[in-house]
């Protein structure tokens, strides 16, 4: 117990550190930017990225401490045992149906709690610099399909890693992980099919010099996508981006409305070319199989877990009448506490990936100079932060600063 609120503590006194850390830099890089920087944004854009930065910053150290206190009011307070001994005694037994539905009714009252902030992030925040485009019906209208969809996606997942482990004994977390990863592989096709559309609108790339140029870099840099997408990003925000999902003959790419409103049909493709520089370059699969492996830890720690009765006592829980809903959900609550201190690993590989679909780009898209005008549009729309404190952007951000990446690409223009 001891062990755990030291974690916790730490975790928020770090991120509180860091954070402030990096508003203190901010400031004193806004009086005078660095002479890239300079080049990169005018002097009226770069004040308003300071002002967004700050402004967010300010709000992360809330969510910070919001975040931990409802963590320590559930681990600490007794409602969860409390909770799992009435909902029990209410069903009269433990079983498949008691364990799942316990496990889901307290996922969802977690994410009700996080509510208040996401509303303020969206309604106040976003819409004080101009990038929400969402109205209060359609956020609500969206949480609530996000809830079904939970509902009709969780209950049978939960319910089936449950019944893993009532039939199969200590091999339960191996099935279990196959299960899952499977869920997760094949989420990759289904989710654009049938998921994306109850939120977005999706529609074909029209004809046109823009689509020509895109099915061509595909089909010159070996990427065969079944098509080429618009998505309807700017009904609910600003910001933009691309993507692709699906494999094989299911793959798609996807192109937000607002990138192709804010970039040239140059400055797309090179954008598009840094997206199949990911594919080309195995950054796929290589992160798949490092979600797999970590996964898989995961469940070995799950299992383990189960057969140490005195780690969902030291939270109040009876191990002799309880099942395995407990050490699940405080596995569920306790993993971000570990992962956390993992951000720099994983931001390093991202980074580096980045650097590498970058460099594709440059080869495969004119040279350099197309990616560089994208990613400083991109900079100056969406407001990015060009002056990050090092040790925070090496701890939390997947992707270089601008400036690092403009660097890299002119050592290697071409290549």
């Amino acid at each position: 117990m001891v062990f755990i609120m030291i974690l916790l503590g730490g975790k928020a006194i770090w991120e509180t550190f860091l954070t402030v850390l990096n508003i203190s830099h901010v400031r004193k890089c806004s009086s005078s930017p660095p002479e890239a920087v300079q080049q990169i944004m005018n002097p009226e854009t770069f004040s308003r990225s300071v002002d967004y930065t700050l402004a967010k910053n300010r709000f992360e150290l809330f969510s910070i401490w919001y975040g931990t206190l409802v963590l320590a009011v559930l681990l600490f307070s007794g409602f969860l045992p409390l909770f799992y001994q009435g909902f029990s005694g209410l069903i009269g037994q433990i079983s498949l149906i008691s364990e799942s539905v316990f496990l889901v009714l307290i996922m969802v009252f977690v994410s009700f709690i996080g509510l208040p902030l996401e509303y303020y992030s969206r309604f106040r925040l976003e819409e004080r610099f101009g990038f929400n485009r969402s109205t209060l019906r359609l956020w609500v209208t969206d949480k609530i399909k996000g809830l079904i969809i939970g509902l009709v996606i969780g209950i049978p997942l939960i319910s089936l890693v449950i019944y893993l482990i009532f039939t199969l004994g200590s091999l339960w977390w191996i099935a279990a992980f196959v299960l899952v990863f499977a869920f997760q592989l094949s989420m990759m096709v289904l989710y654009p099919m049938l998921i994306l559309p109850w939120f977005n609108k999706l529609s074909p790339l029209p004809q046109g010099d823009l689509r020509s140029r895109l099915m061509k870099l595909a089909q010159r840099t070996g990427f065969r996508a079944k098509t080429i997408q618009i998505m309807d990003g700017s009904k609910r925000s600003g910001h933009s981006n691309a993507f692709f999902t699906g494999f094989g003959r299911f793959r798609r790419i996807v192109l937000f409305d607002t990138l192709v409103d804010q970039l040239t049909p140059e400055e797309l493709e090179a954008v598009l070319a840094h997206e199949i520089g990911h594919y080309r370059r195995g950054h796929i699969p290589r992160m798949l199989a490092l979600s797999a492996a970590m996964t898989l830890a995961a469940f070995a720690v799950m299992a383990w877990l189960l057969k140490t009765p005195a780690f969902i006592q030291a939270f109040g829980f009876n191990p002799e009448q309880s099942g395995p809903a407990p050490a699940l959900l405080l596995f569920a609550l306790l993993a971000g506490l570990i992962i956390f201190w993992l951000s720099p690993l994983l931001s390093l590989l991202s980074r580096k990936h980045e650097y590498e679909a970058d460099r594709f780009a440059a080869a495969h898209a004119g040279g350099s100079r197309p990616m560089i005008m994208a990613l400083r549009r991109l900079s100056e729309k969406n407001l990015a932060n060009l002056t990050p404190h090092p040790l925070y952007s090496g701890f939390y951000y997947s992707h270089p600063t601008l400036v690092e990446r403009e660097k890299a690409l002119a050592a290697n223009p071409d290549t």
